[in-house]
């Protein structure tokens, strides 16, 4: 079992650059892949970028180049680094694990814990 727990949400212009934290409990963080989401209001929630134990990731094509996803099995935290932020980026961006640690998934259907998510808005 594992809880999640996502910071580092906020407001920021165009060009700019957020950090995502995800916080997990339990002593069988490595145990879990990882996987970043985002919604917009009225949309689907789509896929961003996931990670497996040992640090294989991948990432959505929309954000190929900017965004970041990595996990630092010690501190029991995956981040989530973006870069070259622009309006369509906002949205309330979700952490989930998946208990199948060794593979990697994009469907949201596939992960069994979410955080609540945090707010990323980005000005014009």
């Amino acid at each position: 079992q594992v809880q999640v727990v996502e910071s580092g949400g906020g407001l920021v212009q165009a060009g700019g650059s957020l950090r995502l934290s995800c916080a997990a409990s339990g002593r069988a963080f490595s145990r879990y892949a990882m996987g970043w989401f985002r919604q917009a209001p009225g949309k689907e929630r789509e896929f961003v970028a996931a990670i497996a134990w040992n640090g294989g990731s991948t990432h959505a094509n929309s954000v190929k180049g900017r965004f970041t996803i990595s996990r630092d099995n010690a501190k029991n935290t995956v981040y989530l680094q973006m870069n070259s932020l622009s309006p369509e980026d906002t949205a309330v961006y979700y952490c989930a694990a998946r208990n199948d640690y060794v593979t990697l998934s994009q469907s949201p259907r596939s992960y069994e814990h979410w955080g609540q998510g945090t707010q990323v808005t980005v000005s014009s």
